[in-house]
């Protein structure tokens, strides 16, 4: 066997084996108080913003945006301090249907041509567990700002081997009403409340 095919296998099962695997996942610290003060960017190809709506009482119809930026500051010695800001794109809205997302950047839905972007930013943040954070802040859709609050869950963080960067993982959900935002169509086939699910890493600056 030639020596670069048998270099290769041997990347292959160094890869596939347990061992190999921990060298790229590192380890990780589970409270929110280990957590390295400073500013933080969201990592774009691990972050995910998903939205789930009722259709006819039937099911939900379940999307997300493909376009999402963020910027965290804070130190956890004063996670009250926290700073979270978040832009999205919204005619980054991704269905799995070309048609329906054509008509949601309409007047009548997110008026992309007239209001580009969806914002968040924090105004106070609650620590309820050692993982447990409740984040209220604005929500801007549409030219219209509502005052929500995240229920947020410290994931874990690590000195990254593959970014070089130490990196934080969080989860977050929220609920809000479309209507109160200005987006009322066809209430009687998709739903008000809109559940909105949110996972990202934080890259530390």
């Amino acid at each position: 066997m030639a020596p670069l095919m048998r270099y290769l296998l041997l990347i292959l099962t160094l890869l596939s084996s347990t061992g190999c695997a921990n060298l790229i996942r590192p380890n990780f610290t589970p409270e929110l108080a280990t957590l390295r003060a400073g500013e933080y960017q969201l990592d774009p190809m691990h972050s995910y913003l998903l939205f789930k709506i009722e259709h006819l009482g039937l099911s939900k119809i379940v999307g997300r945006f493909n376009n999402v930026d963020a910027t965290l500051d804070f130190n956890p010695k004063q996670i009250e301090n926290m700073q979270l800001s978040a832009i999205v794109s919204a005619d980054s809205i991704d269905v799995n249907n070309p048609d329906l997302e054509s008509t949601l950047q309409e007047p009548d839905w997110f008026d992309t041509a007239r209001f580009p972007q969806i914002t968040f930013n924090s105004s106070s943040v609650n620590l309820t567990t050692t993982e447990d954070i409740e984040i209220t802040g604005t929500l801007t859709l549409r030219g219209i700002s509502k005052a929500i609050t995240l229920n947020a869950k410290f994931n874990s963080c690590a000195d990254n081997l593959i970014t070089r960067k130490y990196t934080i993982g969080f989860s977050a959900t929220a609920t809000i009403h479309r209507s109160d935002f200005g987006i009322d169509a066809f209430s009687a086939l998709v739903g008000d409340t809109v559940e909105l699910e949110a996972h990202g890493e934080f890259l530390r600056q």
